[in-house]
């Protein structure tokens, strides 16, 4: 183990003795080296930065026209209760002579949902980076997700689905463009 993990692992044990639990019982005793690992790996995004993530991975083309990818599974944890939320987001730019590597559009969803996060935050970071990375005419935006704060406490309401959209450039400024984007991801 590393020492960031040994630290994590650390106060993962004293808050379940805070809570009552005997930590040296058979099924809890590695349990906080393992929810340290877990953590680790849920926030790796902190530990990434666009540049590398993206790697190079953008090539040139005469492709003008809207490029939409959806439903690329997210999995983040909101900054508020550091419970998880899930769901799906769904990308479209339009490219102005260059184009980026598929898997680099999950892996940027990916990077920034690693982070403790709140959706609205997270929707403008990923709509900013393709945009960054892509040059693109317009990038557009949505995520539904649904989220364990408003599934397991609070309100409990099992059936919430947070939507949220983020439109750059021409998918901002034009009605129709950001409509074919909507439409395009309606249809299942």
């Amino acid at each position: 183990m590393t020492d960031k993990t040994d630290a994590i692992a650390q106060y993962y044990e004293k808050i379940m003795q805070a809570l009552g639990e005997d930590t040296q019982r058979e099924g809890l005793r590695n349990t906080p080296q393992r929810a340290a690992k877990a953590m680790q790996f849920l926030t790796q995004g902190y530990d990434q930065d666009l540049e590398s993530v993206v790697n190079n991975a953008t090539f040139e083309s005469d492709m003008d026209e809207m490029v939409v990818v959806q439903d690329i599974e997210l999995y983040s944890l909101c900054e508020h209760h550091l419970l998880p939320f899930i769901g799906k987001c769904h990308i479209a730019y339009i490219p102005q002579g260059r184009v980026l590597g598929l898997s680099k559009l999950a892996r940027i969803v990916d990077m920034y949902a690693r982070r403790f996060q709140i959706q609205e935050n997270l929707t403008r970071q990923i709509a900013e980076a393709v945009e960054n990375v892509t040059g693109a005419e317009g990038v557009g935006v949505v995520i539904e997700a649904q989220h364990m704060c408003m599934m397991m406490r609070g309100v409990e309401k099992q059936n919430s689905l947070m939507k949220t959209s983020v439109m750059l450039g021409s998918f901002r400024k034009s009605q129709a463009t950001r409509n074919e984007f909507l439409t395009l991801i309606s249809r299942r």
